[in-house]
């Protein structure tokens, strides 16, 4: 049935010359995926996925470097246009560590230092530095030095000045995010002694200088990346004949557990021997290296930590998210295949009886709207029906002639009930207060029922337990793209979850397409409410909750009309999602209840939550990610992960086509379904979520239809019918309830 357009208040921003906002429900959405996007993107850099470049200059002719820088010491200053280079005195031992800090490794090596009254310099990335503030802060606290290491770790000689100038400047502004200083220190990824520059490393440290950083090397390295043993270690590191000395060890980058032995061992043993270790400044009789940081830059620092920190906490929240996804996905899909082939075994099998035969007649309702091009489609299709019916046509105020058409149609047991615009619930109750039997059909204004439609949806009423049916809604109109997608989603989607759920006798929803209703079950609830904007699932679940069993008649095809464009598309499915939301809130006590209804409470609820709310508001995630790592990450195992997924869709799709006995070449449109709709109604979720969660009222929404949906073999629709009034968007728009 077509649904009414309530906007109170709402500006059409086109008629009036006014400028045309963003629709809200449009605007956030999308500024939810760009923050999220946002903080994956920030999420890569920190992690070097973005941005990082791992390439090592091969070793090169050093006839440019001068000759005191080459064989001097190890500290190489050109500031101010000095070419200078420093070493420290004899006795005198600085400890470098480089590319911390490290979660594991560099609170142990800082507790040794701390041990053995030790200082160092700790030549940080802003990588590290940015995701472990702490451990940054706490280096400073206890009187060590940090340097910057670049921020993504990238050897200088293949970047540009620019490039320079923001690796320096990241790995500053995270230092000072962290610690609230800035350093004048820096020493060059992959550097070693100074007699190694060469005529590509040398115009970078030359560069360097006129930053305001002092470059420091090493003259004594330990190699303990290569953990050879912790007595190595210890002779590596161990200056000749008393001579001072800058050491380079590591306290990330792997298992250091042989740096934090060796380190234990060797600041007792050469303090013995009349060392000293201090930080770098301390070492040269200078100024410390560090100055504070105060005003506008500080907050910069300290905003950047946060993001990153924030970045951390919500990637982790999407992985776990994912992983709930996943599990969900997997869950459903073996839920469906597995029930859903006990369901069809169970209903196909020789002899199989609901119970006696259902001959008597039933009364079947039609709610209209502004159907006027679809109605006389609906009405001559339930004319050629196998079984005795009337047909009681309410027309709910509709300003296109849609009661005058049927009227004209002069058929036999069809009546017509008009009454003013209140909704499709209240003519719903007002077709039942006309009806003249104990079986009650309901159908939409813009579907068209096969010959044997009624007569196989009643029969479950055989058994006397059976209070609701569910039909077999299809796709009419599916020789469009947006039409084979839907068409996917009603076999795959919702015939195949009504078998699982009527295995599980959790059935959510009747679709209001095709259903049938014991009249005494309407009657003991209530009637159709307009409680919520999704009347279908909501009488489903009060059938569930007063006792009775709701089932799936998977030969009870009907045809409707689904719709054309993404705009009719997004109102519908908007229309649905908050309207579902609003039945599972409306039923929450089922929950604690006792009998059949907390039986549908503790089963029904929880799995229409997960399988219909949750996850498609988390599916994205799978694309999300996808999309991350075709860009970022190991693109051979995401789209064979992503591949994995759709290969497990398309073979429960695959299942469902056969079981409902459709031809499989609408599956060709699976993986672009998968990319380009499944987007689409998340953000219809997203916006129903958006909804409920301040407080806001969905508007009704009147879908224009072109009246082109035919049962198989049905007749062909009078011209008249089809050049009927065009105001099917005009009219009483009064609000529902």
């Amino acid at each position: 049935m077509a649904t009414r357009t309530r906007r109170p208040g709402a500006a059409t921003g086109a008629r009036d010359g006014s400028r045309r906002r963003l629709p809200m429900r449009l605007l956030l959405p999308c500024l939810f995926l760009v923050a999220l996007m946002a903080m994956l993107m920030l999420r890569g850099y920190v992690h070097s996925e973005i941005l990082a470049d791992h390439r090592v200059q091969a070793p090169a002719s050093a006839d440019q470097v001068p000759e005191r820088i080459i064989e001097g010491g190890p500290v190489i200053d050109t500031r101010s246009g000095r070419t200078q280079s420093l070493s420290l005195k004899d006795h005198r031992l600085v400890l470098t560590f480089d590319d911390g800090p490290d979660p594991e490794w560099t609170p142990k090596v800082l507790d040794v230092l701390k041990e053995h009254d030790a200082h160092a310099v700790f030549f940080v990335t802003g990588t590290m530095a940015s995701r472990y503030p702490d451990l940054v802060r706490r280096m400073v606290e206890e009187g060590h030095e940090v340097g910057l290491h670049t921020f993504n770790h990238p050897d200088l000689s293949y970047q540009s000045k620019k490039r320079i100038d923001w690796e320096l400047s990241q790995n500053q502004l995270a230092i000072t995010g962290a610690a609230g200083i800035r350093t004048s220190l820096f020493r060059p990824p992959y550097s070693s002694f100074a007699d190694a520059m060469d005529n590509k490393s040398w115009p970078v440290t030359d560069y360097i200088g006129t930053r305001g950083y002092i470059t420091v090397v090493n003259n004594t390295d330990s190699e303990d990346w290569r953990k050879p043993g912790v007595e190595e270690i210890i002779r590596n590191a161990t200056p000749k004949g008393g001579k001072g000395a800058i050491v380079l060890m590591h306290d990330s980058g792997g298992d250091r557990h042989q740096t934090v032995q060796a380190l234990d061992r060797f600041l007792p043993e050469l303090k013995s021997q009349g060392y000293e270790f201090d930080n770098l400044t301390e070492a040269l009789g200078a100024p410390s290296a560090h100055t504070q940081v105060t005003g506008a830059d500080l907050w910069k620092g300290k905003a950047w930590v946060f993001l990153v920190g924030a970045s951390d906490n919500i990637t982790a929240v999407l992985v776990v998210a994912l992983a709930i996804i996943g599990f969900l996905v997997i869950s459903r899909f073996v839920l469906m295949l597995l029930l859903s082939g006990v369901h069809a075994r169970r209903v196909r099998r020789r002899g199989f009886r609901w119970g006696n035969p259902v001959f008597e007649p039933v009364s079947v309702l039609v709610p209209a709207y502004n159907e006027a091009k679809c109605i006389e489609n609906t009405v001559r299709s339930l004319m050629a029906s196998e079984h005795p019916i009337e047909v009681i046509v309410v027309d709910d105020g509709s300003s296109d002639g849609t009661a005058r058409i049927v009227e004209a149609m002069g058929l036999p047991n069809v009546r017509v009930v008009r009454q003013l615009n209140a909704g499709k619930p209240a003519a719903l109750n007002r077709g039942l207060a006309n009806a003249r039997y104990d079986i009650i059909v309901m159908m939409d204004g813009d579907t068209v029922f096969e010959p044997s439609t009624v007569r196989e949806l009643v029969q479950p009423f055989g058994d006397p337990a059976v209070g609701a049916v569910a039909g077999n809604a299809k796709v009419g109109n599916r020789d469009s793209l947006i039409g084979a997608w839907q068409h996917i989603e009603y076999v795959m989607g919702f015939n195949l979850d009504r078998r699982m759920y009527d295995i599980l006798r959790c059935m959510p929803t009747i679709p209001g397409a095709v259903g049938a209703f014991r009249r005494s079950a309407l009657e003991r609830v209530g009637g159709m409410s307009d409680d919520t904007l999704a009347e279908d699932t909501d009488i489903t679940m009060a059938m569930h909750r007063d006792g009775w069993r709701v089932v799936y008649a998977e030969k009870a095809r009907a045809w409707t009309e689904a719709p054309e464009t993404v705009q009719q598309l997004w109102s519908q499915r908007y229309r649905w999602s908050y309207g579902t939301m609003q039945a599972i809130w409306k039923h929450r006590r089922a929950l604690v209840e006792r009998g059949p209804s907390g039986r549908f409470g503790r089963v029904g609820l929880p799995l229409v939550s997960l399988f219909m709310v949750l996850a498609p508001l988390l599916a994205p995630l799978i694309d999300v990610f996808l999309i991350y790592g075709l860009v970022f990450g190991p693109t051979q195992k995401t789209v064979m992960a992503w591949l994995g997924v759709l290969a497990i869709q398309l073979v429960c799709a695959a299942y469902a086509f056969r079981l409902d006995r459709e031809r499989m070449t609408h599956l060709i449109s699976l993986p672009l379904q998968q990319i380009l709709y499944r987007q689409l109604m998340y953000v219809v979720l997203l916006q129903s979520w958006i909804t409920a969660l301040t407080g806001g009222r969905l508007r009704w929404q009147k879908l224009r239809r072109t009246g082109v949906v035919e049962a198989p073999g049905g007749p062909v629709p009078r011209q008249g019918a089809r050049g009927a009034s065009d105001s099917s968007d005009r009219g009483d728009r009064r609000p529902v309830g």
